[in-house]
């Protein structure tokens, strides 16, 4: 019999609020998150917009022999982990010392640290940066500072596949507690609002240039040019349903499918391989597409990424075949934190039965989608699917559903 695994904790750090209560009723009443850089000064780059977690007071939500060794991407992973234990009714040190792991996601975050490091260099005339500071921001932001902080000795990674790798990194942590571990420690947060991370989110050529908030980021609409980036993201606390039964624990929902494609190089001729990834996590799951009640998507915000998108649903589910969302534009884009975040909201839009907004999109007839826009829409979400692609041709999808 398969192993169902369910999540019993969750743990928010957002633009539109800090913490699960906060962040819902942001999200709910359709607040904007994204505003002008202010962690540096950005006028000088054509991109000037972005999504911060307003109000984070490291120093007063963490011990302070971390601030020094640690940037702010795991900061706010840290907390955020916190949070979602404390919501899970966990005690790491009540549990066997390999019962629980952490498999987390990590994409754009990090170039604060390193950034850091290589300030230390220039000032300090150093000839070299050593190998654990040039590659310890990279996994320390990551599951290692959260594993060393809680004593968790389980099963422990990081996922690498940029936005699609939030989901991956819940799939890994399914996996793992279907072989036998307890717990997990699941989900991502990212953080590169810094120069060096700011002029590696330039590269790509993805980011919008509006210097409008209210219409910067707008995905499935006919004025769209580029997403906003953002900070934050999600961690949820995995188990078995077994486990949280016994422990007379809170569900939130069951994770109880998961697909996963690669796209072929750029002019091989063949098809994206989005719609393959979410036939294979609706198969997983075993529902059928009547069955999904609602589609949290990628949202991409660029033209022919939305069209791609669109395109797949509409193969999957039929051309306005079911209600669409993409609460991400009150956040922007957050890289390996927002399908984490978008798999919380599906589970809090199941919990209330309530799907949140797309604010400012306008969406284009020639999507074909139904896309919940402005105002939040009331319905009996019991299936929902997430969707994410990452730079460089990941697509990943995951389902819940309410927990039986």
């Amino acid at each position: 019999m398969t192993t169902s695994v369910v999540v019993t904790g969750l743990g928010i750090t957002a633009p539109t609020g800090l913490g699960t209560r906060d962040y819902w009723a942001a999200t709910r009443a359709g607040k904007n998150g994204i505003g002008r850089v202010t962690r540096f000064d950005a006028s000088s780059y054509p991109a000037t917009l972005a999504g911060e977690v307003p109000g984070f007071a490291a120093e007063e939500l963490l011990p302070s022999r971390m601030l020094p060794q640690t940037d702010r991407m795991t900061r706010l992973a840290l907390v955020a982990a916190q949070w979602a234990l404390d919501d899970a009714g966990v005690d790491p040190k009540e549990l066997a010392e390999y019962d629980m792991g952490v498999v987390t996601a990590s994409s754009s975050g990090g170039f604060e640290f390193g950034q850091n490091e290589l300030q230390k260099l220039w000032s300090q005339g150093s000839q070299y940066v050593s190998a654990y500071q040039s590659f310890a921001w990279f996994y320390a932001v990551n599951s290692g500072q959260i594993s060393i902080s809680n004593g968790l000795k389980g099963p422990s990674g990081v996922i690498v596949s940029d936005e699609a790798g939030g989901l991956d990194a819940l799939a890994q942590g399914r996996r793992l507690i279907r072989k036998g571990t307890r717990m997990i420690v699941s989900g991502g947060v990212d953080a590169s609002i810094c120069p060096w991370g700011w002029v590696a989110q330039l590269a790509a050529k993805r980011l919008t240039t509006s210097d409008e908030p209210a219409r910067a980021f707008l995905p499935f609409d006919a004025e769209a040019s580029g997403y906003v980036p953002g900070e934050g993201g999600a961690i949820l606390i995995m188990e078995s349903a077994e486990s949280a039964h016994e422990r007379g624990a809170r569900v939130y929902g069951e994770v109880c499918g998961y697909g996963a494609t690669f796209d072929a190089a750029p002019g091989s001729g063949r098809e994206p391989g989005l719609r393959k990834a979410i036939e294979f996590a609706l198969d997983d799951a075993g529902v059928r597409p009547e069955d999904v009640d609602v589609v949290f998507a990628d949202a991409a915000g660029v033209p022919e990424l939305d069209r791609v998108e669109a395109q797949a649903l509409a193969e999957v589910f039929g051309e306005r075949g079911v209600p669409v969302t993409a609460p991400k534009t009150m956040t922007g884009r957050l890289y390996s934190g927002a399908a984490p975040l978008d798999v919380a909201t599906a589970l809090l839009a199941i919990e209330e039965g309530l799907i949140p907004p797309t604010v400012n999109s306008r969406p284009a007839d020639e999507y074909g989608i139904d896309l919940v826009t402005e105002h939040p829409r009331t319905a009996d979400v019991r299936t929902a699917l997430v969707v994410a692609r990452g730079y460089g041709g990941f697509n990943s999808a995951v389902v819940v559903r309410a927990a039986d």
